[in-house]
């Protein structure tokens, strides 16, 4: 996972295998070739259809599909809800439910987003209205570096239309790195759903990771293109953000920093007990990462 492009994105088009290889064929007939392996996220737009193989293919080298909206910046649905791992889905889950367990991770959390200690003596609710302040402050001086009007994070999520072209590029940003990060909490075997910062929603923990890296990547690189008023905002910052990913190799810090931030917690992945059965019919070697259900 961690050397792969990081994504694409694909709307209109026919996603088969033809002759072992996956492939998007438009709408006069022409294959183009998508290294499926080689790809951490796939990100399908409106007027696109996927095989049954296809689908297949992709859950078995461990390469995410995910179904997203107008400009991308939707997400309907992904390939593969869950993780792969019972440990670590057992060692995510009482990480999370413990007080003060939880409160080891989400000070790590902090730390890590911002390079220094968290404040002592502070409960979850308390960090997170401190993260909350910081980042709102954060917002208004990356708007004043780059010349950009702020009026706040504002954005309707059925209405893409509706926010300023600086909120545009934010949510267009914001969505390229959730989508990454999602594939990489699937392939190191956790669950997206189990957050620590963030809770009750599908993707509680990948907010969680993806925050972590949010106004050291595409944050800023949001503000940048907004300063030039694109006309195809959405389209600008999928282009930024997927040369930036490759440059930096965001990849290959997400999963190290996610394991970073849950040994704050101080407890060992749990073993399983001595009466449990093994399966009757063993997985088939998956040619995808660890976290990633193999193809049998």
């Amino acid at each position: 996972m961690k050397d792969r492009v990081s994504m694409i994105f694909i709307e209109y088009g026919q996603i088969d295998v033809k002759d072992g290889a996956f492939v998007v064929i438009d709408k006069t007939g022409v294959r183009t070739h998508i290294p499926v392996g080689s790809v951490a996220c796939i990100m399908l737009e409106p007027g696109t259809r996927v095989s049954h193989a296809a689908t297949k293919l992709a859950a078995q080298v461990g390469t995410l599909l995910v179904w997203v909206g107008e400009a991308g910046v939707r997400v309907y649905a992904s390939g593969q809800p869950g993780g792969a791992r019972a440990d670590r889905l057992l060692y995510q889950a009482k990480l999370a439910l413990d007080d003060t367990l939880r409160l080891k991770v989400v000070r790590k959390m902090y730390e890590v987003r911002f390079g220094e200690e968290a404040p002592k003596r502070r409960s979850v609710e308390q960090l997170r209205g401190i993260e909350g302040a910081r980042v709102r402050k954060m917002y208004q001086l990356l708007a004043k570096r780059h010349g950009v009007q702020w009026h706040g994070r504002r954005y309707d999520p059925k209405d893409w239309k509706k926010g300023d072209v600086v909120n545009q590029c934010i949510s267009a940003a914001t969505a390229c790195l959730y989508g990454i990060t999602e594939a990489a909490v699937l392939a190191a075997g956790y669950a997206p759903a189990v957050g620590f910062i963030h809770t009750g929603k599908p993707l509680s923990f990948v907010y969680d990771i993806a925050d972590l890296f949010k106004f050291d990547t595409v944050v800023p690189m949001a503000f940048k293109i907004a300063a030039h008023s694109p006309s195809h905002p959405d389209k600008e910052v999928r282009h930024a953000c997927r040369d930036a990913f490759r440059e930096s190799r965001l990849l290959k810090k997400i999963i190290p920093a996610i394991e970073d931030v849950l040994s704050a917690g101080e407890i060992e992945l749990p073993k399983p007990p001595e009466e449990s059965v093994p399966p009757a019919i063993p997985n088939a070697e998956s040619i995808g990462d660890e976290g990633h259900r193999s193809g049998g």
